[in-house]
């Protein structure tokens, strides 16, 4: 078995407020979704039994809550990433359905039981990824650190990729979590420089490519990687120089998938990017000497992780063949 439903623990009514930085602004109407983006209703056996394992287990979905189109296919496959740190981001981004607010204290039990759960569920792979914590002294590092540690002791065999935040002013915050040695050390840039202002306004591009570009400083042997939303009004050429950057930070594995809007109070869709230019962008990203590229309107950061892992470390080692 193997990787992908966003699980997070979360608690509270239904009839809390989801989105209350956002109520003010106007409302975006929610486009169609071309053919491309349509998917099955999910049948599958083993999705519900899937389903029944998180409800037996007392586990809320994000899949569920962001109504995230590839959830049939994930857990019609047992895939599972752990969500830590609680479900209230400090963060109030307008692509994202996370709920935005004050956090609550961390749960010093949390490390042992999501590696409880990962030995439980027998993951190869496994995708660890948390809210922004900016009411955190290190923006959760420790606590990030401590959940690979309980994973290797509880699951050896499994390889461990996580999704941090960007720990923007955080001291020494990335240190700690490099010392823990995950796999993979995914960090999102989510869009184009000249669009965070609007998409992304809590947080700095170029603070998030020194993230990445000093993962490799630290530890080269760890996978980096990151990932794009398209279809928010970005332009190719802004496109081709992310990728640039993050091949000058020598970040090994790039996603992009299409950005689907959560509420009418999210940002809009710009344009529904087609099948024939999501290929394209992963030709350009091969050309551009990524080991590994993910490019298509349904691709999300953490689809497909576990055989990714795989192919990733196959690319590299012949890579590193082909050198001697």
């Amino acid at each position: 078995m193997s990787t992908r439903v966003l699980i997070d623990h979360r608690k509270g009514g239904a009839s809390k407020v989801r989105h209350p930085e956002k109520a003010h602004r106007p409302d975006n109407p929610i486009a169609r979704k071309p053919e491309w983006i349509r998917v099955k209703a999910p049948t599958h056996p083993v999705y519900h039994e899937t389903r029944k394992l998180m409800r037996d287990n007392r586990l809320v979905t994000v899949c569920e809550e962001a109504a995230c189109p590839n959830i049939g296919e994930c857990w019609s496959q047992r895939h599972a990433t752990m969500m830590i740190m609680g479900e209230i981001c400090t963060r109030a981004c307008s692509f994202c359905n996370v709920t935005t607010g004050l956090p609550h204290a961390l749960d010093a039990d949390e490390p042992a039981r999501v590696a409880e759960a990962v030995a439980k569920l027998g993951l190869r792979h496994v995708v660890i990824t948390s809210v922004d914590r900016d009411d955190l002294e290190d923006g959760g590092a420790r606590h990030f650190a401590q959940v690979i540690t309980s994973i290797r002791e509880a699951a050896p065999e499994t390889t461990i990729e996580i999704l941090t935040p960007d720990f923007l002013r955080k001291t020494n915050a990335l240190e700690v979590v490099v010392e823990a040695r995950p796999d993979v050390f995914n960090h999102n840039l989510e869009t184009v420089p000249r669009l965070y202002p609007s998409i992304r306004p809590g947080a700095r591009y170029y603070q998030s490519m020194r993230l990445l570009d000093r993962v490799k400083q630290l530890d080269g042997s760890i996978f980096t990687k990151s990932g794009l939303m398209l279809g928010l009004g970005e332009e190719r050429m802004e496109i081709a120089q992310v990728m640039d950057d993050l091949r000058i930070a020598d970040v090994d594995f790039i996603t992009m998938g299409q950005y689907l809007q959560p509420t009418v109070k999210h940002a809009a869709v710009a344009r529904f990017v087609t099948p024939t230019e999501f290929e394209e962008y992963g030709a350009m990203a091969r050309v551009k000497g990524f080991l590994q590229v993910s490019s298509s309107p349904l691709t999300r950061s953490s689809y497909h992780a576990d055989a990714d892992f795989a192919e990733l470390q196959q690319t590299r080692n012949a890579r590193l063949a082909g050198a001697n």
